[in-house]
C-alpha cells in the first residue's frame, strides 16, 4: 500500500460541491472531486475520457485539516450583451465567489497497486496541464508534494506532522480532523458528499454521492513551520 501526501496552503483556494453562476460556495476542506481533478489534469486526461477518469475515483481519499483558514467572499459584476448592431449592455450579474483564505490542509491519495500510484506521483512532479487549488486563480504551492509513504492513508495522515503555521498553533490547541472515504473509517460516523466524478464533459457535468467519514486525534509531534521555499533547493 502506497501514499501520495499533498499540501494544499496558500493565500486563497476554494473547494465548492454545489455551486451555481451567481454563488460559488467553498465548502471548508478539500473535496475528493476536486483532488481526482488535479490527479487527472496531471496525468493529461481529457473531459471526455470518462472511464479514465472514473477509475480515479477507485483510489482511496483521506484530507486533514491543519489550518482551517477563514470565508472570504469575492464580489464580481459581469455583463451580458447583445448587439443590435452595436453592442448594449442587456443584463448585469452580480456573482459572490468564496474562498478559503490562509487555510493549509494534507490530503492522502492511496492504493494497493503501487505502479499506477508512481505513475500518478510521477504526473503530478511533472504535469501536463496546470494545477490549482479549486478555482485557476489558485495555483498550487512549489512543495505540494510532500512524500510518499509505504502506508495507508489515515495512518499517514496521523504521523505525518503538522504544516500550520506557528502563530495557528499557538491560538489553537484543540484536535486535529480527518475525513476520508468511509470505508476507511468504518467506526466513525459519516455524512453524504456529493464529490464522486460521474463525467467531467461539458454536454452532461454530472457527480455522484460518496460517504464521508470524520475523525480527530490530538498532535503531539508538532514540528516548526513548513519551509515553502524548500522544494527549490540551495
Amino acid at each position: 500500500m502506497k501514499t501520495v501526501l499533498m499540501k494544499f496552503a496558500g493565500p486563497l483556494q476554494s473547494w465548492g460541491t454545489s455551486s451555481h453562476f451567481e454563488m460559488r460556495h467553498t465548502d471548508l476542506h478539500p473535496s475528493k472531486s476536486a483532488v481526482i481533478g488535479v490527479i487527472a489534469a496531471a496525468l493529461g486526461y481529457q473531459r471526455d475520457e470518462e472511464n479514465k477518469i472514473r477509475d480515479l475515483n477507485k483510489l482511496q481519499f483521506a484530507v486533514r485539516t491543519d489550518q482551517a483558514g477563514n470565508i472570504t467572499d469575492d464580489y464580481q459584476t459581469a455583463h451580458k450583451y447583445k448587439f443590435n448592431p452595436y453592442p448594449l449592455v442587456e443584463r448585469t450579474y452580480v456573482t459572490h465567489r468564496y474562498y478559503l483564505e490562509d487555510a493549509v490542509f494534507v490530503a492522502a491519495v492511496g492504493s494497493e497497486n503501487d505502479q499506477w500510484l508512481d505513475e500518478i506521483v510521477y504526473a503530478l512532479r511533472h504535469p501536463y496541464f496546470q494545477l490549482y487549488m479549486g478555482r485557476r486563480s489558485c495555483p498550487l504551492p512549489e512543495d505540494f508534494i510532500l512524500k510518499v509513504v509505504d502506508q495507508d492513508v489515515i495512518t499517514a495522515l496521523q504521523q505525518e506532522p503538522l504544516h500550520s503555521s506557528e502563530w495557528y498553533r499557538k491560538r489553537h490547541s484543540g484536535p486535529v480532523f480527518i475525513f476520508a472515504d468511509a470505508k476507511l473509517l468504518p467506526e466513525k460516523p459519516s455524512a453524504l458528499r456529493r464529490d464522486t466524478i460521474a463525467s467531467l464533459s461539458w454536454e452532461d457535468r454530472n457527480y455522484e454521492w460518496r460517504q464521508e467519514a470524520e475523525t480527530h486525534f490530538n498532535v503531539s509531534n508538532c514540528q516548526e513551520e513548513h519551509d515553502a521555499f524548500g522544494a527549490l533547493g540551495d
